[in-house]
């Protein structure tokens, strides 16, 4: 049975393929089209888990719709209506959308693909639930959801077992975590579905002075639910998220360009400090109905690697699975698992150990994209590859890393990453004027050797994606000061010999020129670009940057 799963349309379209229960493929169209959190069909990454599968579409069972669309139109109109007349440029905008595409969907896979079969639709926090439960380890746990907004739903309780998952609770719109995070995130001055992510690092440099503030804006209860007061904000108003009564609170909202105050690193700790103590109310109320110790986590709040830390270290959980692509891009995978296990009750025979699900390039591939530019290279073994590359590294040059399976999700992984030295304290400043051009205050990762996490980390579990923050030991600070936030924690990705060998055999290196295992690992990508996924992506990104090094498979290039 092949199960294509899609996701489009809103934010992070996305395509996965399971194919007689094994998860064949999984991308999001951003790294095809080169458009960042692109919502648009997803051709190009449907084209690829088809190849990837060695299938055409005729060959596809089912194809799966990772929402409800009638049931999204109802609320979008719905919002429109009690908002009126504030809302009216943004229903004018958005309805040609709705009528052109989303409410035809069936149509819309035999327009772009040649897809005629049956098309079956699940609700979006189902999808999210899904993406985490039926691929976790654990044959049966406590799920938890939270996003902006699907259809209704914004957070969901649930429980799974073997093949089923029930949805136990849900909070509604307007009421949402998720939407509340990106308005601050906004009226921080960053973009929105883009820069939460900088609103967490930012919050390591300020102070939750205006935590009760955030309190009393949301309601929460005892048992983890809570009530956002939409007087402060205008989520179905068609225009900014945040009001003129937020910006009464907090003060002048910051402009993108804007230098970055002190107040603004407190608003962003407070924010922070709030949306952690909710969520671990959440997680604990969710234990006590349960009492299932093992919980699986989904939806795009559960990028926080912060807030996920302080879940599992605070709640009665004892282990915690979080979806790689937490966010929309995991609910193409999250339908077409619901599909295959829960639908048609087939056996869960497939672990998500890894995120390499991406496309992959030949030797030839490579090697004709290199001749083709008229650069100059060299061939190695892999040996001589990650000795020399870890020498490298250790002399404090900046190296583009492309190998094998592009990783699904927004985290680099080992696969498309850009790698450094974490032992310079000067690293982070030499990576933004040279490569990333990013905020001062925005974190560098580490990739260690999963048996050596512990060495460095404090940490009640680790994760292979990136989804987990960690206390960096006290003893250990001074040895890798380039991520070593400054909060003193790092968001750790552990590294698997058995999952990513040349990875794990080049940290190794690094370990026996610094005695440090591990390697400071950050996306490939330039400002406002996805990560690259093609060689040539990678070369365009090494070219048009003051990298020093770029790796494809066993070819490097050396300015």
């Amino acid at each position: 049975m092949n199960i294509l799963g899609v996701s489009c349309f809103y934010h992070d379209s996305a395509a996965c393929l399971i194919k007689d229960g094994k998860v064949i493929s999984a991308a999001s169209e951003e790294r095809f089209n080169r458009k960042k959190n692109s919502p648009d069909f997803p051709i190009n990454a449907i084209n690829f888990c088809l190849q990837a599968g060695e299938l055409t579409i005729y060959d596809i069972n089912y194809l799966g719709f990772y929402e409800k669309p009638y049931l999204k139109f109802y609320r979008t109109v719905l919002s429109h209506l009690q908002s009126y007349p504030f809302s009216i440029n943004n229903f004018l905008d958005t309805m040609p959308t709705w009528l052109q595409d989303r409410l035809i969907m069936p149509l819309v896979f035999e327009r772009e693909i040649g897809y005629k079969g049956k098309v079956l639709f699940i609700k979006h926090h189902l999808s999210h639930a899904a993406s985490a439960f039926l691929v976790s380890p654990f044959q049966e746990a406590s799920i938890l959801t939270a996003d902006g907004v699907g259809e209704w739903a914004t957070t969901t309780y649930g429980i799974g077992r073997a093949n089923d998952i029930k949805i136990l609770k849900e909070i509604q719109f307007t009421n949402s975590l998720g939407l509340v995070y990106t308005a601050v995130t906004t009226y921080l001055g960053f973009e929105a579905l883009e820069g939460e992510g900088k609103v967490m690092g930012l919050a390591g440099y300020g102070k939750p002075i205006y935590l009760d503030k955030f309190r009393r804006i949301v309601t929460v209860r005892s048992d983890g639910s809570y009530r956002v007061d939409t007087r402060f904000f205008g989520f179905n108003k068609g225009c900014r998220m945040y009001n003129k009564r937020f910006v009464k609170t907090f003060g002048e909202e910051r402009k993108p360009n804007d230098k970055i105050e002190q107040r603004h690193c407190d608003i962003a700790a407070s924010l922070q400090s709030f949306i952690e103590e909710t969520l671990i109310m959440m997680a604990r109320n969710l234990y006590r109905i349960t009492k299932m110790d093992k919980l699986c986590l989904a939806g795009g709040l559960f990028l926080n690697c912060v807030a996920n830390r302080k879940i599992l270290e605070e709640t009665p959980f004892k282990e915690v699975f979080i979806q790689p692509a937490a966010g929309d891009s995991g609910g193409a995978f999250g339908v077409a698992s619901y599909i295959y296990h829960t639908l048609f009750k087939n056996p869960r025979n497939y672990v998500m150990t890894d995120a390499y699900l991406g496309p992959d390039f030949s030797t030839n591939q490579i090697k004709r994209i290199l001749l083709g530019q008229h650069v100059h290279f060299k061939e190695l073994t892999d040996s001589d590859l990650v000795k020399y590359i870890a020498e490298k590294i250790s002399q404090d040059k900046i190296v583009g890393w492309l190998q094998g399976k592009m990783e699904f999700g927004p985290r680099a992984l080992g696969s498309r990453s850009i790698l450094a030295n974490p032992c310079n304290p000067d690293m982070k400043e030499l990576l933004n004027s040279k490569v990333k051009n990013r905020e001062f205050f925005r974190p560098y990762a580490p990739a260690v050797l999963e048996e050596k996490a512990a060495e460095f980390f404090e940490a009640k579990q680790f994760s292979p994606f990136m989804l987990l923050a960690a206390k960096v030991r006290e003893n250990k600070k001074a040895l890798i000061p380039a991520v070593t936030h400054i909060d003193g924690t790092a968001r750790v990705q552990t590294v698997s010999k058995h999952t990513n060998p040349k990875f794990w055999n080049l940290i190794k290196e690094f370990e026996n020129i610094k005695g440090v295992p591990l390697v400071l690992n950050t996306s490939f990508n330039l400002r406002g670009e996805p990560i690259v996924c093609s060689p040539r992506d990678a070369l365009n990104s090494f070219l048009k940057s003051k990298m020093d090094i770029l790796v494809l498979d066993n070819f490097m290039l050396e300015k």
